[in-house]
């Protein structure tokens, strides 16, 4: 199999939705307070140079998560999604939760911040796992 540059290309702008979506609809608001951000300090944000960065960061998430499909066979969205999940579960989860226990961080901002990128994996795992047959080159 190849690599599939179009579903990275998906998968990432699907995680970039996401977030806007887990953090502008669902959790903003309580996610400002526990960060202590009030909307003044937020509207201060360069919108050009966050959102260019995320997408750019997204597509390097996107593109691991490819090779990481590819060598584990990945090729459903279930499976992809599964391979999500194992990593959130063993790396990203685990090293995070260590972090906010030391820093005695809430654990709601833990829940908000670290389960988008548990969702954003899964779903990132599910396009490219899915989109296996249709790779280029």
């Amino acid at each position: 199999m190849k690599t599939n540059y179009a579903a990275i290309a998906v998968a990432a702008i699907a995680y970039w939705i996401l977030g806007s979506v887990w953090f502008g609809v669902f959790f903003g608001k309580p996610w400002m307070a526990l960060e202590h951000i009030n909307l003044e300090q937020a509207s201060q944000m360069n919108p050009v140079l966050t959102y260019g960065a995320t997408i750019l960061l997204n597509l390097v998430v996107a593109f691991a998560l490819s090779q990481l499909c590819l060598w584990r066979n990945a090729t459903t969205a279930a499976r992809g999604a599964a391979l999500g999940v194992f990593l959130w579960l063993g790396l990203l989860g685990p090293i995070t939760f260590n972090t906010y226990m030391y820093e005695m961080r809430p654990w709601q901002l833990f829940a908000i911040n670290e389960f988008f990128p548990l969702a954003g994996l899964c779903l990132m795992g599910a396009i490219i796992g899915a989109w296996t047959k249709k790779a280029t080159a």
